[in-house]
């Protein structure tokens, strides 16, 4: 087996693939990247028996001969990081070597047989689910951090997805926030189908996915799923269980409402969580007549801070409150320059929107649960 590849294509694809490994006294050679040499293509994958990531090299490569082995991932990462030569030769030696070629020299290292190496279950989709790359890393970003633990709530530690006609919708909760964004496309899927993507999945699409106009293809089979996307196929398995219904939870009215600058509540609420930490996060919102939003943490071990913000307020004055960490991690993922809140009563979730609260291809909304006061 041998082969000339660019080195930066092939720390591209050494980078994707190794976030599929892991460290494992059990299973050693999960701890591997498999690289098969063929015709004419390399394709390097990780595999930790949860999710698969294969990246496929087709182009500023030379095949002269083909093969199969693994290595592992912490040394390649490492070595290529610290090659300066454009192009990197690599070779299968007599025993168990595997010899690196740049300009500045060579490098020898041991290599393992791809016997063991696990085996990517292959199915088989006619109708895949094809979202914008874009539009996926959107909805990643808008929903991850509302997950819950695995180790509290399994059923919730991921993204849920919901496919029809009109598009997709991406949801999460840890039970305490609920988050959901939607894509609105017309015969985005045939037909109706639910998933619970597992959080780690989820982290390594936003990281793999660039915000551009690529097309990103979902195919899904029983408790499986496969990405395909430019170069990059992940698979992964799904959660099972039940999603909750959560329509529901979004409040339908509110009586109270206001619209302020997001960077300056940003700031306001980062001021306050400076206290308001030694307390959980627990702050209160009040909404007065003088246009004005307060927020305010009551006394702590080490203080108490109060702020006062301009907003827009409609209806009637109101206090309420809420765990100010939690809006800060909303507010990080809402890209509008002006957010809106809204709640019905102190017992009722607080609604969380970017104003305008959505465009033509995609809303976003979020809710937090109140805190007693």
């Amino acid at each position: 087996m041998r082969f000339t590849v660019d080195t930066q294509v092939l720390k591209t694809a050494v980078e994707v693939t190794s976030h599929a490994t892991v460290n494992s006294n059990l299973t050693p050679i999960l701890e591997n990247i498999l690289i098969d040499v063929q015709y004419k293509k390399v394709v390097l994958t990780g595999n930790n028996l949860e999710m698969a990531i294969e990246y496929i090299i087709d182009k500023d490569v030379d095949i002269e001969s083909e093969g199969k082995f693994t290595i592992s991932s912490k040394f390649l990462s490492s070595f290529i990081a610290l090659v300066q030569s454009k192009t990197i030769k690599i070779e299968l030696e007599a025993g168990s070597s595997l010899k690196f070629t740049t300009d500045s020299g060579e490098t020898r290292f041991k290599w393992v047989s791809a016997e063991k190496f696990p085996v990517i279950p292959h199915f088989h989709v006619d109708t895949p689910l094809t979202l914008e790359g874009k539009d996926l890393r959107n909805a990643i970003d808008k929903t991850l951090f509302s997950t819950a633990e695995w180790n509290i709530r399994p059923m919730l530690a991921g993204i849920f997805i919901k496919t029809s006609r009109d598009g997709a919708a991406f949801a999460s909760t840890d039970s305490f926030r609920l988050s959901e964004y939607r894509v609105y496309k017309e015969n985005a899927a045939n037909l109706d189908t639910s998933i619970i993507i597992p959080e780690k999945t989820a982290m390594e699409l936003g990281r793999i996915i660039n915000d551009n106009n690529s097309k990103v293809e979902l195919y899904i089979h029983e408790n499986q799923l496969l990405v395909v996307y430019e170069s990059i196929k992940l698979s992964s398995r799904l959660l099972s269980g039940r999603f909750p219904d959560y329509e529901g939870f979004f409040p339908k009215k509110h009586n109270t409402k206001w619209v302020v600058l997001r960077n300056e509540l940003i700031n306001a609420v980062k001021q306050v969580n400076l206290v308001a930490r030694e307390n959980n996060y627990n702050t209160r919102l009040r909404f007065n007549p003088e246009w004005k939003l307060e927020f305010s943490t009551g006394d702590t071990e080490v203080g108490a801070s109060q702020i006062a913000l301009n907003a827009s307020i409609e209806w009637q004055e109101g206090t309420i409150g809420m765990n100010s960490q939690y809006l800060l991690e909303v507010l990080s993922v809402i890209r509008d320059d002006y957010v809106s809140l809204d709640f019905e009563t102190a017992l009722s979730p607080i609604a969380i929107r970017g104003v305008p609260e959505k465009t033509e291809h995609a809303g976003y909304r979020h809710i937090i649960m109140p805190l007693k006061i």
